[in-house]
């Protein structure tokens, strides 16, 4: 059996008109399940140069990051409780600053949605925590409000 090995990888709550961005994974393991827009850190490649890029590659957009909201681990087992994968995600959160938010690259669909109204949606384990943090973050965050 393979070896698996935790991998690094970013996201990002980016909020707009008091809306967060959302995107619906487009490939396996988690086809068709809602979470925030993000991806593997390519070797070599910093944390933040790799949310901006997957951000793009994504959903079209760009946003002014404020800070890092939490560390969170996605860890996948087959039915058999063997380990399928390892990820460790370094959650993002900031403002949407330019681009009209579309479904490119590794999603079905992007939407922004209310961050107090996701329960009808299937998401990935911890994300409505982390965006709940996040949107908490953004509006105590000085910058924000001057802006």
């Amino acid at each position: 059996m393979p070896v698996v090995v935790p991998v690094p990888a970013v996201s990002a709550a980016v909020f707009r008109d008091g809306k967060v961005l959302l995107a619906q994974r487009g490939k396996p393991p988690l086809t068709g399940i809602w979470s925030l827009p993000g991806g593997h850190i390519e070797p070599g490649e910093k944390a933040l140069v790799a949310i901006a890029r997957e951000l793009a590659e994504e959903t079209g957009i760009e946003a002014e990051l404020l800070g890092v909201t939490d560390v969170a681990d996605v860890i996948l087992r087959h039915d058999d409780g063997t380990l399928m994968a390892h990820y460790v995600v370094t959650a993002f959160y900031g403002l949407w600053r330019k681009g009209e938010a579309h479904a490119m690259s590794d999603c079905q669909a992007v939407e922004w949605v209310d961050p107090h109204d996701l329960s009808d949606r299937q998401m990935t384990v911890g994300t409505p925590a982390i965006i709940a943090r996040a949107a908490t973050l953004a509006a105590g965050d000085t910058s924000v409000s001057q802006k």
